[in-house]
């Protein structure tokens, strides 16, 4: 075969057919691309909100004045997975049985259903449905410490050592207006709301099966950062001045 017949119509056609076909359109490539991006990002969002962060919505008035009904925060999952606790954090964490049951410490407006779009941005993290079924409060004893309340100074003490805990809204002057006594045992925490004289926390359920103890498998993590309003946006503190002579202790 000459080299006129390789270079015909009829081969130059074939060639450009098959030029054609080797290279999709350019607005398939983008719609292609932009599925595998979003696809993509959906399932490293979820992964994100499977084991380090998700949003939580506050439903109580029980954390005032740290955090206000409807502030959201961001709950840092890895604590305790991965971390410890310590005291003075805040924590999010489920109903450890019936501290939700007489509605003090939700939402006193039941809210709507979830709708459809709730739900499935609450996959990437970005809303957070299920925050009436959850609690947050502030870890103030850890396993093993001795609880009591309260002194001649109206104080909590932990092991003998008085809780200068300025963050609380002392509606009744003192820690805490009911008194108690406990040892947190293995594995569980006991935990308080910043705002003592509403807050059925710990204390509140102390003489039920539980013992007003939150076991740690509860624990969904610890709230690092207020997020929403962002005029209110900022780290949240866990006081550490509050319990520095205690974690020495722990450290000596």
């Amino acid at each position: 075969m000459d080299a006129a017949a390789e270079t015909g119509p009829a081969t130059r056609g074939l060639r450009a057919r098959l030029r054609r076909e080797r290279r999709p359109s350019t607005w398939k490539t983008f719609l292609r691309d932009l599925v595998v991006i979003i696809v993509a990002a959906v399932v490293i969002s979820a992964l994100i909100k499977a084991v380090l962060f998700r949003s939580f919505f506050i439903p109580s008035d029980s954390m005032n004045p740290t955090l206000i009904r409807d502030d959201r925060v961001i709950v840092n999952e890895l604590q305790p997975k991965v971390f410890p606790l310590q005291r003075g954090d805040i924590v999010v964490f489920r109903d450890p049985g019936g501290w939700l049951a007489d509605g003090s410490d939700s939402s006193a407006t039941p809210r709507s259903d979830p709708t459809w779009l709730d739900w499935t941005l609450s996959i990437v993290g970005l809303t957070a449905p299920d925050s009436d079924d959850h609690l947050i409060k502030r870890v103030i004893g850890l396993p093993g410490d001795h609880v009591t309340c309260c002194n001649g100074a109206g104080q909590i003490e932990i092991n003998g050592q008085p809780i200068d805990d300025g963050f609380v809204n002392k509606q009744q002057g003192a820690d805490s207006a009911d008194p108690f006594d406990v040892v947190v045992p293995k594995d569980s925490l006991w935990v308080m709301g910043d705002n003592r004289g509403n807050s059925l926390d710990s204390r509140a359920h102390a003489d039920e099966s539980g013992g007003g103890f939150v076991p740690y498998s509860d624990v969904v993590g610890r709230a690092v950062v207020l997020s929403w309003p962002t005029s209110r946006w900022g780290w949240l503190d866990d006081h550490p001045e509050s319990f520095s002579d205690l974690d020495a202790a722990d450290r000596g």
